[in-house]
């Protein structure tokens, strides 16, 4: 009498497995950490550092002034974050997801530019005379100074050293030159770290999806043409770009995203096309052609789901390349004038006769742990993704 044996069919899908392999290290919790508190801090920015009060109330009546200053970024940016959590807890495919994604999105920024009015101008001393200081209550945000309070109402205000008490005020990470609050520009500029780190991002991945995508199903004349047009690509000097274009049309970080997202999409081309060259010939493949299915539903709803692993290890490294070349060009002095940028601050560091060491060690730390936290989670990613580095490590162990 032989005995059955019974199998488990395992209907755990191919992305939680991935993630089930990498979740149990360090590097991988310390880098989603490091990312999420960036998240935070960007979404939240106007409400962790302001100089306006959260919510007060002066004679019975309650307002809450950050709120009636809130700009149009701002509310689209939480307004993305909103529909971001909501979508993660509906039960849906990956395909109606991106498509309420891309909607909802388009409908937030029309609606934000449409009813969001905030006062053109904003005088942030005058939240410091008794109108505002002598209400019966006040909720000020954690840090009270915004990133472009230059605090000019005090007699001294530029260059200090953190921790160090003046007038009575006290700024955790120093002021920089102009006397606006190190902590607060810090907390800020994590949004643009951020955004333009994942636009730039999933520009590139789109183009490099579209044309990576379509030589590898075609090979032939169409994969030659391709491949000869990613090594021109290849060959354009991102960071030399950007510098041309900020001479000849200005500081822009739309511009700046554009840039990055299309010089650098020959890297995920690259990864699909070859995914794409081992997939055409696969029986599912055949079946979805023999179908009469068009070319689109083949390629990214059969074929790119099949595929799309290493270009998401892939991307980890982008979104760190981008922040480091927005980085890059504001340390030269070229990048966003008014708005907090990590690199912006770094280049102030030596910019006196002295060092400056706080506007160096915490600029400078936020670009250092944010491109390791990419870059721990992108390796972590290959390691559970690739094979060859699964099986090693299961002999090793």
């Amino acid at each position: 009498m032989t005995d059955m044996t019974a199998h488990t069919v395992s209907r755990e899908t191919f992305f939680r497995r991935v993630w089930r392999a990498i979740w149990p290290r360090i590097g991988v919790k310390l880098g989603f950490a490091w990312v999420g508190l960036l998240v935070f801090m960007g979404v939240f920015a106007p409400f962790l550092a302001n100089s306006m009060p959260l919510l007060m109330s002066k004679g019975g009546h309650i307002s809450a002034p950050v709120l009636e200053y809130l700009t149009v970024e701002d509310v689209f940016v939480l307004a993305v974050f909103a529909l971001v959590v909501v979508l993660a807890w509906l039960r849906l495919s990956s395909g109606k997801r991106v498509l309420l994604f891309l909607a909802g999105t388009l409908v937030a920024a029309v609606l934000a530019n449409l009813l969001v009015k905030p006062p053109a101008v904003k005088i942030y001393d005058d939240f410091r005379t008794p109108v505002y200081t002598e209400a019966d209550w006040r909720m000020m945000p954690p840090v009270p100074y915004a990133p472009t309070d230059y605090l000019r109402d005090y007699p001294e205000h530029g260059l200090e050293q953190p921790l160090k008490a003046t007038d009575g005020r006290f700024h955790l990470m120093g002021t920089e030159e102009n006397g606006a609050d190190v902590f607060s520009r810090m907390i800020h500029a994590s949004r643009i770290a951020l955004s333009i780190g994942l636009i730039a991002t999933s520009i590139s991945m789109v183009i490099g999806v579209v044309l990576g995508g379509l030589m590898g199903y075609f090979s032939g004349v169409v994969d030659m043409i391709g491949m000869r047009l990613v090594e021109i690509f290849e060959a354009i000097p991102t960071l030399f770009l950007l510098l041309t274009f900020v001479a000849f049309f200005g500081r822009s970080l739309y511009m700046m995203m554009i840039i990055i997202g299309v010089t650098s999409w020959s890297g995920y081309a690259r990864y699909i096309r070859a995914e794409f060259l081992k997939l055409r010939k696969q029986e599912f493949v055949q079946a979805a052609v023999a179908s009469g299915l068009p070319l689109s539903s083949i390629l990214f709803r059969h074929m790119l789901p099949n595929g799309v692993a290493p270009l998401l290890v892939a991307a980890s490294f982008g979104v760190a390349s981008a922040i480091l070349a927005e980085a890059t060009l504001s340390f030269l002095g070229l990048g966003l004038v008014g708005e907090p940028s990590w690199g912006q601050m770094l280049d102030q560091a030596v910019k006196s006769s002295t060092f400056n060491w706080w506007m160096a060690a915490f600029p400078g730390g936020a670009i250092f742990f944010t491109v390791f936290a990419y870059n721990l989670i992108g390796e972590a990613f290959r390691d559970a993704i690739d094979p060859k580095l699964s099986r090693n490590a299961g002999v090793g162990s």
